[in-house]
């Protein structure tokens, strides 16, 4: 018989092995997906994962275009993984970013045509203030009423899918464009326009952003008390208690970390790549966040290889569907596997596989 059998302490070999397995799992189930949907497997997961870097008809474009859509997801999943390593969990970064992105663009629209070099940076501190405002609901509810911030953050989702709809067909729409929704275009507003630092690289003031805070992650967790309090709480809750560890504190601190870093995601993306505030401005980088997190185990580095990963996902999907007209939920598939698979095979990691005679059983 098959019996899981606990180690005595967690593998190092299968915490580590077990993204690349997944990874490669995913391959494999997902092309078994494209099969099914009549399109050649191999075909597609080489557009979705080769063609975007290496193909010369596709890499001038898609080589930019993997750090405009990866720092999104760095930047949301580094505050994500704060949380998370404290058993907070906050599961509605997607109305953060939201929320984020609303009150950037509303800072660059109230200023809107005025030049001046202030306008940006009050667009990042209201970015980065609106998603935080956003994480709070959760928070306050959490430390005050003990609901659950997982459905509490969730459902502000749509909350903020709604709010993001109100205002792209009432306040925020343009002026100039009678029976449309959605705002100016922002990248045509120079003072409050995210452009790219270097030409062609793809490099703009979010790359920058999800860089410093994977820097800053790795030292408040290494290096400060608030970062032991922080890994204390998620592994030894009692201990951290008696520790003087305030459980109420971290809910705050967490929520509040990743709700501004998921705000200024939404900023910089609604500044440069996305443009303007539209209905279909919601791009599931809030969720997908989630899969890059557990992907990079947590851990700040890590994030930022998952992170890429995801990205070329994103760009990769959008090169099948456009070459191989598979349909766009068939990539949100894919990318859940990817999470599905991770979580699966945790298991590993505190557990093994051992065979065992019936009757010692």
């Amino acid at each position: 018989m098959i019996q899981l059998e606990k180690r005595k302490e967690p593998s190092k070999f299968w915490r580590i092995a077990n993204p690349f397995l997944a990874v490669a799992l995913t391959m494999l189930a997902g092309g078994i997906m494209f099969a099914m949907l009549g399109k050649d497997p191999f075909v597609a997961i080489r557009l979705i994962f080769f063609d975007p870097i290496f193909s010369e008809t596709f890499a001038s474009y898609s080589r930019p275009q993997l750090l405009i859509k990866s720092a999104p997801l760095i930047l949301i999943a580094v505050g994500l993984a704060i949380g998370f390593k404290a058993n907070v969990w906050n599961i509605g970064a997607e109305g953060q970013y939201i929320i984020g992105a609303l009150f950037g663009a509303g800072v660059a629209l109230a200023f809107f045509p005025a030049p001046g070099w202030y306008i940006f940076p009050l667009m990042v501190l209201a970015g980065a203030f609106g998603g935080f405002l956003w994480g709070m609901i959760p928070a306050i509810l959490k430390t005050r009423f003990n609901t659950n911030e997982i459905l509490v953050s969730l459902l502000l989702v749509y909350v903020a899918e709604r709010i993001l709809a109100a205002l792209s067909l009432g306040l925020m729409r343009n002026p100039d464009i009678a029976g449309f929704p959605g705002s100016r275009d922002l990248r045509r507003y120079e003072a409050a326009h995210n452009a790219e630092l270097f030409a062609n690289t793809g490099i703009h003031w979010g790359v920058v952003a999800a860089l410093i805070a994977v820097i800053f992650a790795y030292a408040m967790m290494t290096r400060h008390m608030l970062g032991f309090h922080i890994q204390l709480a998620g592994q030894a809750p009692r201990a951290a208690r008696f520790g003087g560890v305030s459980p109420a504190r971290l809910v705050v601190v967490c929520l509040g970390i990743s709700g501004a870093l998921a705000g200024l995601a939404g900023m910089f993306e609604v500044s440069g790549p996305g443009g303007q505030v539209r209905i279909e401005f919601a791009s599931g980088y809030g969720f997908t966040a989630i899969i890059v997190a557990f992907l990079g185990r947590l851990n700040p580095f890590g994030i930022v290889l998952a992170g890429l990963l995801l990205g070329l996902t994103y760009i990769g999907g959008e090169l099948s569907q456009m070459m191989l007209q598979l349909p766009g939920a068939a990539i949100q598939v894919f990318q859940g596997m990817l999470l599905f698979f991770l979580l699966a095979l945790d298991f590993q990691t505190n557990y093994r596989l051992r065979l065992t005679r019936g009757a010692s059983a």
